[in-house]
């Protein structure tokens, strides 16, 4: 290989050592790539084993705590995941909004409940028909919440307003 590289032109080797130059930068800029995606994945892999073994140590006194909580609930008024869909579209209805939809719920279900939510969405509603929907989901709480909820004018009429909701409920399974 030394004879073969010697043997040519100095043009031929100067562009030889170029390209070889080039070869090697490039897997270098490639290399570089992956050791950085490697060095990120392992510092979240490391935030989300701390975390972790954090909850696994302290997981008797949460289990105490959710025990605690679920004492004071009545399994009477908690709503499953049909029951949580028409209690808001009734309360949406009772509260004078028209345009509304909801999408299938979804259940979480644990040892001893289930975490049932729904998204919702409201178009074209005035600001005291929502505020009356707000107030009157807000008198089911802690049966039921609203987990995240986004506001904004609508383009047609910016008087009215579009919401989008995240509704949740916990339903506390009956033995």
């Amino acid at each position: 290989m030394k004879a073969l590289f010697l043997s040519r032109l100095f043009r031929e080797k100067i562009l030889l050592v170029a390209f070889a130059a080039l070869i090697a930068g490039v897997w270098l800029w490639s290399w570089e790539g992956r050791a950085a995606r490697l060095w990120a994945a392992q510092r979240h892999t490391t935030v989300e084993l701390r975390d972790q073994a954090l909850w696994l140590a302290n997981h008797q006194q949460i289990e105490d705590e959710a025990r605690k909580a679920v004492e004071h609930l009545d399994p009477s008024r908690t709503f499953d995941a049909a029951r949580l869909v028409g209690e808001i579209a009734v309360i949406a209805s009772g509260a004078g909004l028209k345009d509304t939809a909801g999408e299938a719920p979804r259940t979480e279900q644990t040892a001893g409940f289930a975490v049932n939510s729904v998204e919702f969405s409201i178009r074209k509603a005035d600001l005291a028909s929502l505020l009356r929907f707000y107030e009157e989901l807000g008198k089911r709480a802690p049966y039921i919440t609203i987990e995240q909820l986004s506001l904004a004018a609508d383009r047609s009429n910016p008087a009215l307003l579009n919401a989008s909701l995240r509704v949740v409920s916990v339903e506390i399974a009956r033995p």
